[in-house]
Order: structure tokens, then C-alpha cells, then sequence
């Protein structure tokens, strides 16, 4: 007498017979060739000579860009210019000037020394606490008559450096205060904290503001009540400074993903935008649906093995391109372990047998992919800041043209 089946034992071998199948049957071919955007990109850059990795800016998106800040905050919100993550003279100064701002926010002290020379009279605000030594190398460089930037201070302790270090340069000090708007990255967290900081200043140094960072607000899913907690605490923290210090104070809020948000914001004289201008893939979000990606990495195509061989497994390359025709090909491009992702072609993936590699990076790609060698591959940086300084001069492309090489900043952290 057989042994009744049970319902477990049907749930199992169910699973397992849709498993086997899921591996005979083959996948979808997700490839395709580069559209007329990416074409007219890959044509320009060979008309220019260019045969390595590159990063390009499309001046006509980027203009783009600029527009949608400029129409959103309208004459509500001044702009301050993120230089971290727009690492370049030209992109820094066509933000600047088609947005009409002075006004930068440095995150080091090799970027401020370089923007100082370039604008000797912008407005600067440091959007980091920095160790003193670091304002000390400064003013060695530059002299005690440089420019004094919003030096920014999150500690009773960094405020205690800071001013020990101004007075024995006998130097002229302003500093902007930290508070913690939710993000919990730092920061003065309540208003009796920034009293009792407010409570050691010397007469020589001048409170000029606070910094408020709130990229959190962007993606947490109760977006309206964050907002609404950042400004409540935004403004008991501004009424605080402005009982103590009178006058013109800088209030800065935001950053690119919520600058959009602050618009009616009754306090915050002022937003902080950088990334948006560019938009890499980590600013795909709701906030920023107006904007559209100005920054991608190009680079060449080295060689191509079809069907992709699997080093020591030979025999198997044509049993895993019949499976998934997306590993028929593969692609070895120049560099590579970019923080980037494939845009064009599509049906691009990362080769899990060879892994990431910055020298000859290979990626997996079906027979409807029709690259060769000297052929163009496209990623969008998930990241501007830092990715911006790896590939030498930026391309401006005017999308019809690589019109001219746009110089980045020297390497920093």
C-alpha cells in the first residue's frame, strides 16, 4: 500500500520541479544597440580624437538643470553652490552665473584655497567641521589677509580651537553652527546646547549663522513630518542665534535632494545645490523628477569574446549563452570599479566569473548587443563627488559635439 502524499511533500516537489524548469528554460534577451542619444555622443567623441575613459557633461542638459533650480526658487531662496560634488571651474562658474550666486560651499581645505583664488570675493561656508590644523594650513597658504570663510562649528571644543587658533594669528573669525535637524550626523542637538556655545564667544569672532543638513527628509517614508520636525527645530534654533547675534545671518538648509521642499520654508534664507545640477543615479528620486542626468562616464570597448568563455569550463560557454543569451558576449572595456552603472548599451551586466577590475573590466552582453572593439560603453555615476576627479579633464558636449576639455580640481578628500 503506498504511502499517502502529503501536502508538505506536493508544496516541495512543486518547488523544486519550477526550479528545474526555471533553469532549462531560457531567459529573455534584454539587449539592444545604443539609441540616437548615445550614438550622436559615441560619434562626437571619436570626431574628437578621444580613445580613453572619459567623463562628459552635457552642457545642454546642464543648462537644463540650472533652469529647473532657478525657476523653483524663484527670488524665495539664495543658492549656495555645493563645490564637492562639481569639482570644475567651468561647471562651478555656469552654475554660478546662470543662477546668479557668490555664494559656495566648500567641504576642504585644497578646495577652498582653490576657489579663493579663482573668486577671491565669493561668500564661503565650510559644509564640514574641519580640524583646526586644517584652517591653520589655510591661512599658511593664503596668508592671515585671505578671504575668511563661515568656518563651521559643531562642538563647544571645536569652537575653543578655533578661536584659540584666530587669536594667536590675530585674525579675523566667523563661524556658523552646526544643528542637528534630524539627520543625526552631528551637530548642535538642542537649543540650550548652542546657548551655552553662544555663551563662549569672544568678542573677536562672529556668529554668522547655522547649517542645517536634512537629506533624510528625501526618503524617509513620513517625508511630511520630518520636513515638519527639521523646521521646528530650524527655527527655535535661529530665534536662539538671532536673540544673540543681530543681523545679516546666513540660515542654510537642504542640499540637493530636498532644496525643492524649502521653497516656503519661513526661516532658511538660503538652500545648498550641487549633485542635482548633474544628477547621478542616486538622485533618481521624486524630489528631483525635474531634473535630468547631465554626467556620464564613456569609455572604450578593448575586445570581445563570443561565446564568452568560462576560464577552465570552456566547453560550457555554449550551454550558458542557450540558458541566457545575455552572457553570449563579453565585453571587455578600458578601466572599470567605477561607482557607476550601465546606461547604454542596454542589457549590460557585470561578469560574476571575473569580477571588478580597474584595469580591463569585463561585461556580459547577448548577441543583440552589437558592440566591437573601439565601440563606446556609457554609465551614469551613481555619485558625483569624487567620481568627477578620476577621469582628468571633463568632456563638455553640446549634443552635437565634444566642443572642449573642462580642467577638475587636484585630487582631495
Amino acid at each position: 500500500m503506498s504511502k499517502p502524499v502529503s501536502r508538505r511533500g506536493v508544496i516541495i516537489g512543486g518547488v523544486a520541479m519550477a526550479g528545474a524548469a526555471a533553469l532549462a528554460w531560457p531567459k529573455s534577451d534584454k539587449g539592444g544597440g545604443h539609441d540616437s542619444y548615445f550614438t550622436t555622443l559615441s560619434q562626437a567623441l571619436s570626431r574628437a580624437g578621444i580613445a580613453e575613459p572619459v567623463l562628459v557633461v552635457d552642457t545642454q542638459r546642464l543648462a537644463a538643470n540650472i533652469r529647473a533650480v532657478s525657476d523653483t526658487l524663484g527670488r524665495r531662496k539664495a543658492l549656495r553652490v555645493v563645490v564637492k560634488s562639481l569639482p570644475c571651474h567651468d561647471l562651478i562658474d555656469a552654475i554660478a552665473g546662470g543662477i546668479g550666486t557668490p555664494r559656495y560651499m566648500v567641504f576642504n581645505q585644497p578646495m577652498l584655497a582653490e576657489m579663493v583664488a579663482r573668486h577671491p570675493d565669493g561668500d564661503y561656508l565650510m559644509g564640514k567641521p574641519l580640524p583646526v590644523a586644517a584652517a591653520s594650513a589655510y591661512y599658511d597658504r593664503l596668508g592671515a589677509s585671505a578671504p575668511a570663510p563661515q568656518w563651521l562649528i559643531d562642538t563647544p571644543e571645536r569652537l575653543d580651537q578655533y578661536q584659540a587658533m584666530a587669536k594667536a594669528r590675530n585674525i579675523p573669525l566667523m563661524v556658523n553652527f552646526e544643528i542637528d535637524v534630524g539627520l543625526h550626523r552631528g551637530g548642535f542637538k538642542a537649543p540650550d546646547a548652542l546657548a551655552a556655545a553662544l555663551e563662549r564667544l569672544e568678542p573677536a569672532t562672529k556668529a554668522s549663522g547655522l547649517m542645517g543638513y536634512d537629506p533624510h527628509v528625501a526618503k524617509v517614508p513620513w517625508q511630511g513630518r520630518a520636513l515638519a520636525e527639521a523646521e521646528r527645530i530650524y527655527a527655535e534654533m535661529a530665534g536662539l542665534l538671532r536673540a544673540k547675534a543681530p543681523g545679516d545671518l546666513t540660515f542654510n538648509t537642504a542640499g540637493s535632494p530636498t532644496y525643492k521642499l524649502h521653497v516656503e520654508d519661513a526661516v532658511a534664507t538660503e538652500v545648498a545645490v550641487g549633485s542635482a545640477f548633474v544628477k547621478p543615479t542616486d538622485f533618481d528620486i521624486d524630489t528631483l523628477a525635474h531634473h535630468v542626468p547631465a554626467c556620464f562616464i564613456a569609455t572604450p570597448v578593448l575586445k570581445v569574446e563570443e561565446p564568452a568563455p568560462i576560464p577552465g569550463l570552456e566547453p560550457l560557454a555554449g550551454i550558458t549563452a542557450w540558458h541566457d543569451p545575455n552572457l553570449r558576449r563579453a565585453f571587455f572595456i578600458q578601466g572599470g570599479h567605477w561607482l557607476a552603472e550601465p546606461v547604454s548599451p542596454p542589457g549590460l551586466s557585470l561578469s560574476g566569473l571575473y569580477g571588478r577590475s580597474s584595469n580591463q573590466e569585463r561585461w556580459a552582453g547577448s548577441a543583440s548587443v552589437p558592440l566591437h572593439p573601439d565601440d563606446w560603453v556609457f554609465f551614469r555615476p551613481t555619485q558625483s563627488e569624487a567620481v568627477l576627479l578620476q577621469f582628468g579633464p571633463l568632456v563638455a558636449f553640446d549634443g552635437r559635439d565634444a566642443v572642449s576639455r573642462w580642467p577638475v580640481f587636484p585630487m582631495s578628500a
